[in-house]
């Protein structure tokens, strides 16, 4: 018999002794009891200290605050993400969750991130109002603006600093979008529009459109059928080939 297949019979039989072997020591003496997983897991699951309370319980002794959650825009977030585990407190109201009043706490879901969805409240952490603690400006529980954003850039910070240095750095966001005055307090439920057709476009690159001699130009009987523009131009940046 050639060596070669000795030496793979050898391998072979290492690596099934090895299956084995881990079969009988490894795997969990309960597996396969109940299904294709560890039956003892129920009864660890069970043994397992409580450590949530869950935002039920919360309301039985703090009606006020959870009105206010109710009805605000942190109704989605549980009290426990930011109080943490309050199932002892709950047990011992003298055991007092946690309170995070640190900038840093709050900047894990506000801090600008270009991935965050268009519209999500957020800010430049070093540039807005740094020396004050987010809760002295903004209620946790019903987190109202104390005013306002001014320009779109406060939310859309990518899309800013994107359109400042394009072709349409003059042209202001509400000339193409029709922004409804809520959506400066409640953008994702008001949204502003986008422009619907080539005509709207048009207005400046049609090639008979009266703008500047400047601005690019396309006849909008034959450039891109009938597709609207933003479907290949980025209005933001609007590079023309």
């Amino acid at each position: 018999m050639p060596q070669q297949v000795v030496r793979l019979g050898l391998v072979f039989a290492l690596l099934i002794a090895a299956l084995l072997s881990a079969r009988w020591f490894l795997v969990p003496k309960t597996f396969g009891q109940a299904g294709h997983y560890r039956a003892a897991a129920v009864d660890d699951v069970i043994a397992t200290k409580v450590r949530y309370a869950w935002r039920e319980a919360c309301p039985m002794c703090h009606p006020d605050v959870a009105g206010k959650n109710q009805n605000g825009r942190h109704r989605a977030v549980a009290c426990e993400v930011c109080h943490g585990a309050a199932q002892a407190h709950a047990d011992a109201p003298e055991k007092h969750p946690a309170i995070p009043r640190q900038r840093k706490f709050c900047a894990i879901c506000h801090a600008y991130d270009a991935g965050r969805p268009t519209g999500f409240p957020q800010i430049d952490s070093a540039a807005h109002n740094p020396a004050k603690s987010c809760l002295s400006c903004h209620n946790p529980h019903a987190p109202e603006t104390p005013r306002p954003p001014d320009s779109c850039g406060a939310c859309h910070g990518l899309i800013a600093r994107t359109h400042v240095v394009s072709n349409h750095a003059s042209i202001a966001c509400t000339q193409c979008h029709e922004t409804p005055k809520q959506h400066r307090v409640e953008p994702l439920v008001n949204r502003p529009s986008k422009p619907a057709t080539r005509e709207f476009c048009g207005q400046c690159h049609a090639s008979d459109a009266k703008s500047s001699k400047e601005i690019p130009r396309v006849d909008l009987a034959a450039h891109g059928e009938r597709r609207v523009c933003w479907e290949c131009h980025y209005p933001h940046f609007p590079e023309a080939k």
